[in-house]
């Protein structure tokens, strides 16, 4: 029978967090913030396409030929006339100066965002030369670009007595290649998507791990500082104690993950319907599919790996008197952590190198590589049952020796203990 102490200590540290306003807005805020990248960036490229503004400009043509006419016929869309054309100013080379100086009182007035200079040079180099107030706007730089180019490949294929038409159909062969993943379990999702997705398992395993971990250090810091733990521990054994925090505050994390990926499925599922109702038609994102064994495999790593960071971080808490003191004793416990996602591009490039399968067995970066190796690449399931294991062995060393320096150093103010003092509490019987 489960103990109702126990039980109480996990409910306590459950509700105390799930409750609290910044559990709601971290909730709600990024599977929204996940559903924002995947909708707005192809609302905005539609909408921006729409308002680009590299058609009001002014081009001095001094190149003699019609090349400045042609440009900006182009960047109208094919309309030679009309209120999107850009004003075309056919000079000499010697009136390129004074033309330039009208250009520029134009911009200075707003009347126009730019001028573009285009002269003999430009026509054998393909080089021109353009100012305005919207030279950081990228896609403006590079629609105006390509029209130039286009243009001036037209007026080198005329000039050779080829057909603009049929040059462009012959030399602007593009072409593009599909990925699909292929394993034992059949074909699904492609290479480049498999990658995003396993970088995104992985981030939110290790951004999960580490800040509930903190909230178990601060957790055992406050009652420490507030002496609460005094009064706690006459009634509750230390290591009840510690393990219905870690119990608790993991509930937190694993109720949060949940909560994500089901609102991440939602969002998926409507992502189409609500860029429709703005007009704008995107391609379909075939997320790998991802089948209950692996998910339920997935938690499982994050909750071994949060049990095993969970006590490290609860014995720091243990041994720390103060915020300041707490920044610095995190600090090992914290670059274990980061050493798991130091060499995700590596893992992720060569899923079943040697780093990726040593990484993957030792309990520190386990819960981390793991979980990103099964994403992007078939992993035999010999390999997923040891890193399971190796994570649940570490969990557990770490909970026994985290109970043991949990259970005087909880009780222990006025200074620090050293590692030796720390052993001789872990030895102890």
């Amino acid at each position: 029978m489960v103990d109702r102490k126990f039980l109480a200590v996990v409910r306590r540290e459950y509700l105390e967090r799930v409750r609290t306003r910044w559990f709601l807005i971290a909730t709600i805020f990024g599977p929204v913030l996940f559903g924002s990248l995947m909708v707005l960036p192809a609302l905005i490229a539609s909408r921006d396409k729409g308002a680009a503004d590299a058609s009001n400009i002014v081009i001095i043509d001094a190149t003699g030929t019609n090349l400045g006419t042609r440009v900006s016929t182009q960047l109208a869309g094919g309309v030679t006339a009309g209120d999107r054309s850009a004003r075309v100013v056919p000079v000499t080379s010697s009136g390129i100066a004074a033309a330039e100086s009208l250009a520029t009182a134009d911009v200075m007035q707003e009347r126009a965002k730019g001028y573009l200079i285009v002269d003999s040079v430009s026509l054998t180099t393909g080089r021109a030369r353009y100012a305005g107030s919207n030279t950081t706007a990228i896609f403006d730089m590079q629609r105006l670009e390509r029209a130039l180019q286009r243009e001036l490949f037209s007026i080198r294929l005329e000039s050779a007595g080829v057909d603009p038409d049929v040059g462009r159909s012959l030399t602007g062969v593009s072409a593009t290649i599909s990925t699909e993943r292929l394993t034992k379990q059949g074909r699904g999702g492609s290479g480049q998507l498999n990658f995003i997705v396993g970088l995104a398992v992985a981030m939110t395993l290790y951004m999960t791990i580490f800040i509930y971990g903190l909230n178990v250090l601060r957790g055992v810091l406050e009652e420490k500082q507030t002496r609460v733990a005094e009064v706690v521990l006459a009634s509750i054994p230390a290591t009840r104690l510690l393990a219905g925090k870690v119990v608790g505050v993991g509930a937190v994390g694993f109720t949060q993950i949940v909560l994500w990926m089901v609102i991440g499925v939602v969002m998926y599922h409507v992502r189409a319907p609500i860029l429709a109702s703005f007009g704008v038609t995107s391609a379909p994102l075939n997320i790998p599919d991802v089948g209950f064994s692996t998910a339920f495999t997935l938690l499982g790593f994050f909750v071994l790996g949060f049990m095993f960071y969970a006590g490290l971080f609860a014995a720091v808490g243990a041994t720390i008197n103060s915020e300041q003191e707490a920044q610095q004793a995190q600090m090992p416990v914290v670059l274990l952590l980061i050493a798991s996602v130091m060499f995700v591009q590596n893992i992720l490039m060569q899923p079943d190198g040697t780093l990726s399968r040593i990484m993957s067995t030792l309990p520190f970066s386990a819960p981390i590589v793991m979980p990103l190796r099964m994403t992007v690449a078939p992993v035999p399931m010999s390999q997923v049952v040891m890193a399971l294991v190796s994570v649940a062995l570490g969990a557990a060393f770490t909970t026994w020796i985290a109970g043991r320096i949990y259970r005087v150093g909880l009780l222990m103010y006025g200074k620090r203990p050293t590692f030796r003092e720390m052993m001789t509490w872990v030895n102890r019987t």
